[in-house]
């Protein structure tokens, strides 16, 4: 039986082929056919896709025709996550299923009968339209209903010859007997399930009250008497503070200008961190104020000796709107915690990983065989009897404390998915191999300006980069004119819209960067060979040029196009800074001048040193433009991890910015706003734009008050007030203040967003800072583009308020989609001008708001995921050493932050922030005697303004001020149950000493900094105790991050003491 439209055999008639019903179902899957290899058709109904989608997502299921009926009850009573998980399945073309829209079939759909539940009527639908399918396929394919309700069962199960009705386990056990996973998971819902009903009968009292109906919120939300939201969980405080940030009409209607608090797991009612919530707010009486004293992350409802700042408005959740339920990573208690009950299922509480979110409570067998063990479950519901939520167990992660364990429970907690590119995807990539090269196509010859004889093309990026996006020229006009040029990778290209490559890009949104790894949006062929700009090659590009006046360098003229270049030189950004510097024995490390003779190689330098130059001057010029407009410049601290040729970490190395970061920046700065003016002139209501909304006020309080420690005024009226005032804010005597206050401001700034220009007003178009990383050609750090072999680890944000009215990401195609977006969006603009045909169709307002909804979503993931993995390097680069004799974990670090019981400390020379208690849990304060050195004794803390005093009962006392320069002591916190944090403490109240052995190494560049050896020689005696065979290993984990080369911890980490189907094979999960 061959392919057809919506899985239709190929032997119908031909008049069939063309129907109302194929041509729904085909247009409604973007053209995804079904497998011709099935069997039968499988028809889930509404409630098994709720409850059973993650069987349904196993790839060996196929021939899956699921119902609109049934994915619009997903929609609407499961919430957007599942929901648009249920389309990315049907989009995505691994697997073998299809969306049908019985309800616009007119054969199909059926008016709800008077007296009808909805659940009746849905099942109704599914059954009736699976008939008609059965019979549209001319009774040749027998079709196969799945569903959990017993009566249609048995009113359905013999009603249509060919189309049989079954239960989702009797389907499970008849025709897949040995998918064994499946089973297990399928075992674990029922379990749930059960486990579910069983305590809803059982329970009489509430633990909390019931949700108000649908309309009576909305009704309320209407009147002003319910507030709209999304629920934030302070992780610190996760059971007693939330916090609810206004949303939609709340926010606009509203006169409240902070957040709400919730106060406690009672008044949270069940909403879980993420859930757009309905607030009702308490009488200004029982208002609360927030904490301000430092916490240890625990689940301990006390929090002795807090201090709450003012009362703020306070509420109670009264309803939810949309669960924000997902993945969730979590660990199994102790074996001393379990009590044993044989081997019946037992009910345990286990503990996620983010501590935002509740303990769960799930039914297993197996919680001591799985108690070193990260594990993935899945909440079914949270009744108003029970304290906790009750889920499921999905699948098994790695050991906890293992590197790939680690990074794959990051991944989850940012549902982040990192599965190969599939056949289908693959099959339309070009091709470029020794035997069959590409080369450029006659017709795009005719279509492209030729820049490969007449422009001097060259790319400035890290060393060893594989991806280059984008590479810049200047020349000389015949009129003596300048013309700067900007070119990109030509990326659309290669990727068609809605192509399956297309529809995976949309998906990812991003290539995610890790510490030591990273996920690409685009396969490799086109991210690091076809759409990489690499030197002495024919390359597509989309160029932006500007004619400058030669003299004052004021822009005349602007062209938009499609490009063919040719590389001369690829540039890294050491060697561009020598040149430009004057130093031309850097000429040696240039692969591209090693062959010439000395009459040529000076010629070329000259010309290169020229153009290199000239694109400094004109960058500084732009810069001075912007700045008088009032750019804002917030410097992060940023530190390089340095390889050997083993991968393993050799050095840490602060990275000094160069000027020629600053003028890669420039151009590409330049390049995106005009991109962005061109496609909003003609596309004013349908342009994809990036804004960086004004901060809130109150947010800035902190850093006010510490500037004025210093003597310092920091007025954040506007960016230009605020960069003006950070400008000044210098101490002559401590640099380290201003990078402080900066990284505060940096804090304090609202994340930059994409959006379409329809659907806001063009005075909210403004760009009030960018998240723009310099040194790193000037990407958005959500999507920083770090290339491969050079890992940047960013402890801060580096934020450039760029004073533009007009702004979008256009120069990094390969790893934003939003880029493509642009691009595509760039050559409508283009047709539109020349009177051509607009080739594709243009995502409307609508759905490019959905879209940027989606992209900025992923960003933040990717943010949070490098930043998480950062922190987990960092951990295990100091977890193996003794604290208390270890030279190494003893720094100077520099107080930015005053707390109830303690401060928050910076630590330059790793990058590091954490608190530092002054009170430890005993109740015993910090005392230094004579010596500087520091003991716990019994007294007392009193807070200031901007100092913190700790008085002993022998009358010591010990005064920190902001900004005071303390010695620290670094370890780290060891968590079963969540990532390892480190740990600081405060071992003297003068600055750190540096012994005269590590004078080099802590003032200028950590030139021998080992940060993992004791890791390196713990598992390598591991590995050989073992003795597993790692290359099968290796290979399985080459495919599975998608890197180039063996990634920094694979030599470590080759073997893995667990695998999924290790536990799940032998433990009968």
């Amino acid at each position: 039986m061959g392919r057809s439209r919506a899985g239709s055999p190929r032997e119908l008639p031909a008049s069939c082929c063309r129907c109302e019903a194929d041509i729904a179902c085909f247009a409604a899957t973007d053209g995804k056919l079904l497998s011709n290899d099935v069997t039968h058709y499988v028809i889930p109904d509404w409630k098994v896709v709720q409850d059973y989608l993650e069987i349904l997502e196993f790839p060996e299921l196929k021939g899956i025709i699921f119902m609109q009926t049934a994915c619009q009850a997903v929609q609407h009573q499961r919430g957007r996550r599942q929901y648009n998980k249920l389309r990315n399945l049907l989009k995505d073309a691994r697997h073998d299923c299809i969306l049908f829209a019985n309800e616009f079939q007119q054969c199909c759909y059926l008016p709800r009968e008077r007296g009808e539940s909805m659940e009746k009527w849905q099942t109704r639908s599914i059954y009736n339209a699976a008939v008609w399918y059965y019979h549209h396929c001319q009774d040749r394919m027998p079709i196969v209903m799945v569903t959990e309700d017993e009566e249609a069962i048995q009113q359905y199960g013999s009603e249509t010859e060919g189309v049989f009705v079954i239960s989702f386990k009797n389907y499970l056990d008849n025709f897949w007997p040995d998918l064994k996973a499946a089973h297990e998971l399928c075992d674990s819902i029922l379990q749930s399930r059960r486990e579910r009903e069983n305590e809803s009968q059982e329970s009489h009292g509430k633990e909390y009250p019931e949700h108000l109906p649908l309309e009576v919120l909305e009704a309320g939300i209407k009147s002003g008497r319910y507030i709209q939201g999304i629920l934030n969980v302070n992780k610190h405080r996760a059971q007693i503070e939330a916090f609810v940030r206004l949303q939609g009409a709340s926010s606009k209607d509203s006169d409240l200008v902070s957040d709400i608090l919730i106060h406690g797991m009672k008044a949270r009612n069940r909403s879980i961190h993420g859930d757009v919530v309905v607030v009702e707010l308490l009488p200004k009486n029982e208002w609360k104020g927030r904490t301000v004293a430092l916490c240890e992350n625990d689940c301990d409802d006390k929090a002795s000796g807090e201090s709450p700042s003012e009362p703020m408005p306070t509420g109670r959740v009264v309803g939810i709107l949309q669960k924000n339920w997902r993945d969730y990573v979590v660990t199994f208690p102790s074996k001393e915690e379990v009590q044993s009950q044989g081997k019946n299922a037992q009910k345990i509480l286990v503990t996620p990983w983010d501590y935002r979110i509740p303990k769960i409570r799930i039914s297993t067998q197996q919680a001591e065989t799985l108690q070193d063990f990260r594990v993935v479950v899945r909440i079914d519901s949270w009744e108003s009897t029970s304290v906790y939520p009750n889920g499921h167990f999905v699948r098994v992660l790695g050991r906890i404390g293992d590197l790939e364990g680690e990074i794959a429970t990051i991944l989850v907690e940012n549902s982040i998915s990192v599965i190969p590119f599939s056949e289908a995807q693959m099959c339309e990539m070009p091709v470029n191999t020794p035997e069959n090269p590409w080369k450029v196509s006659p017709e795009e010859e005719q279509k492209r300006k030729d820049l490969r004889k007449s422009h001097l093309v060259f790319s400035i990026d890290p060393k060893g980069c594989e991806d280059v996006d984008d590479t810049l020229s200047v020349r000389t006009l015949n009129n003596g004119n300048l013309e700067l040029g900007v070119h990109i990778a030509d990326v659309t290209h290669f990727v068609a819209p809605n192509s399956y490559i297309d529809i995976e890009a949309r998906t990812r949104a991003t290539t995610y960067y890790l510490a030591d790894r990273r996920y690409d949006m685009l396969p490799s062929v086109l991210s690091a060979d076809l759409c990489s700009l690499l030197g002495g090659v024919d390359r597509y590009a989309v160029s932006i040029m500007w004619e400058l006046d030669k003299a004052s360098y004021e822009i005349k003229k602007v062209w938009y196009g499609r490009t063919i270049i040719r590389s001369a030189y690829k540039l890294f950004y050491e060697a561009a800074q020598e040149l430009l510097d004057g130093n031309l024995s850097v000429v040696d490390d240039i692969p591209e001048f090693k062959d010439l003779d000395e009459k040529s190689r000076q010629a070329k330098l000259e010309e290169l040193v020229w153009a290199i130059g000239k694109l400094t001057d004109i960058a500084r010029h732009v810069r001075a433009k912007r700045d008088g407009c009032g750019a804002l410049e917030l410097e992060g601290v940023e530190v390089r991890v340095q390889l050997d040729d083993k991968k393993n970490i050799h050095d840490l190395i602060p990275k000094q910015p160069l000027e020629v970061h600053e003028t890669v920046a420039e151009c590409m700065i330049l390049a995106n706003h005009w991109v962005a003016k061109k496609i909003w002139e003609s596309f004013p209501h349908q342009a994809l734009l990036r804004q960086h909304p004004p901060p809130h006020q109150e947010f800035f309080s902190e850093l006010r008050e510490c500037a004025k420690a210093k003597g310092f005024f920091i007025d954040t009226r506007s960016n230009k007030t605020l960069a003006d005032s950070l400008d000044n804010a210098n101490d002559p005597h401590d640099p380290i203040v201003n990078r402080l206050l900066r990284s505060m401001a940096t804090q304090a700034m609202s994340n930059a967003l994409y959006f379409s220009t329809g659907s806001c007003a063009e005075e909210e178009f403004h760009h009030y800072g960018e998240s723009y990383h310099i040194p790193m050609c000037g990407c958005n750090f959500a999507l920083v583009t770090l290339k491969e072999f050079l890992f940047i680890l960013i402890f801060c944000f580096l934020f450039e308020g760029l004073a533009l009215d007009k702004y979008t990401h256009f120069t990094s195609p390969i790893r934003r989609y939003s880029d493509i977006v642009v691009h595509r969006l760039l050559m409508a603009a283009i047709s539109k001008d020349k009177k051509m045909e607009i080739k594709g169709n243009l995502f409307s307002n609508k759905d490019l708001e959905e879209l940027c909804r989606h992209i900025n979503n992923r960003n933040r993931a990717a943010q949070h995921s490098q930043k998480q993995s950062t922190e987990l390097f960092q951990c295990m680069y100091f977890k193996d050493k003794d604290p208390a004799t270890e030279e190494r974990c003893i720094s100077d670090g520099v107080i930015y932050s005053i707390r109830a019981n303690g401060v928050l400390v910076f630590i330059p020379r790793f990058g590091i922030k954490g608190a530092a208690y002054l009170k430890n849990k005993d109740g015993l304060v910090i005392s230094c005697g004579p010596d500087s050195c520091s003991e716990w004794k019994p007294g007392s803390l009193q807070r200031f303004q901007n100092k913190i005093t700790s008085t002993t009962t022998d009358g010591e006392s010990v005064t920190f001020h902001l900004f005071d320069h303390v010695t620290v002591r670094i370890s780290i916190q060891v968590s079963r149950c969540h990532s390892d944090t480190t740990r600081l403490e405060i071992i003297s109240n003068k600055p750190y000493k540096i012994p005269n052995t590590e004078l080099i190494h802590q003032s200028s560049p950590l030139l021998k900094s080992e940060l993992v050896k004791e890791v390196t020689k713990s598992v390598e005696e591991a590995q050989l105790a073992q003795e597993v065979k790692v290359n099968i290993i290796q290979e399985e984990y080459q495919e599975y991050c998608q890197t180039k080369g063996r990634s920094l911890y694979t030599l470590l980490e080759e073997i893995r003491d667990l695998a999924l189907l290790d536990v799940s094979n032998n433990y009968g999960i």
